[in-house]
């Protein structure tokens, strides 16, 4: 496991593999760090499937509304909805979509970020200037490698709990 240095904007995302730690990057978009701390802090994310997984781009997850569900209803709309909170504006910046790095999903609206995140499995710089990125895995990688493939996986992994370090 990778050293803390600021808990308070470090996540601990417990997935079947194990442990993923994600530095936050208040720094850099402080509304997106604030957004995820209060829903993990409210245990929103906890059970929350990736809906849409795709071989060497990224694993999305985030989906509060939807992507606690266990119907294939429910399943196949993951991935639609957001937390009850407003959307946010976005964030971007010169941060580049490194392997890692978490990105805030969105609409086509740059300002339709809420809950939905995605961490990219490869450095993917197409994505740079348009989705806010917000958080860097600093280990467990090889657990967010392991997530089931698919949009939806048949039978999609899930974040089984999601803290803040400063309370775990």
């Amino acid at each position: 496991m990778a050293e803390i240095k600021d808990p308070e904007n470090t996540i601990l995302m417990e997935l079947k593999d194990g442990t993923v730690t994600i530095e936050l990057l208040p720094d850099v978009a402080p509304k997106h760090v604030e957004r995820m701390k209060e829903l993990a802090r409210a245990g929103a994310y906890d059970n929350v499937c990736f809906h849409r997984v795709i071989e060497g781009f990224m694993a999305q997850t985030g989906d509060v509304a939807h992507g606690n569900m266990e119907q294939d209803f429910n399943i196949r709309r993951a991935g639609t909805g957001g937390s009850e909170k407003p959307d946010l504006p976005a964030e971007f910046s010169k941060l580049p979509h490194d392997r890692g790095t978490l990105g805030a999903a969105r609409s086509q609206n740059p300002n339709s970020a809420n809950s939905q995140f995605f961490i990219n499995f490869k450095d993917n710089h197409f994505l740079n200037g348009q989705y806010t990125v917000y958080g860097r895995v600093v280990s467990g990688m090889e657990h967010v490698d392991a997530i089931t493939r698919g949009e939806p996986p048949a039978n999609p992994d899930r974040m089984i709990s999601v803290k803040v370090a400063a309370d775990a």
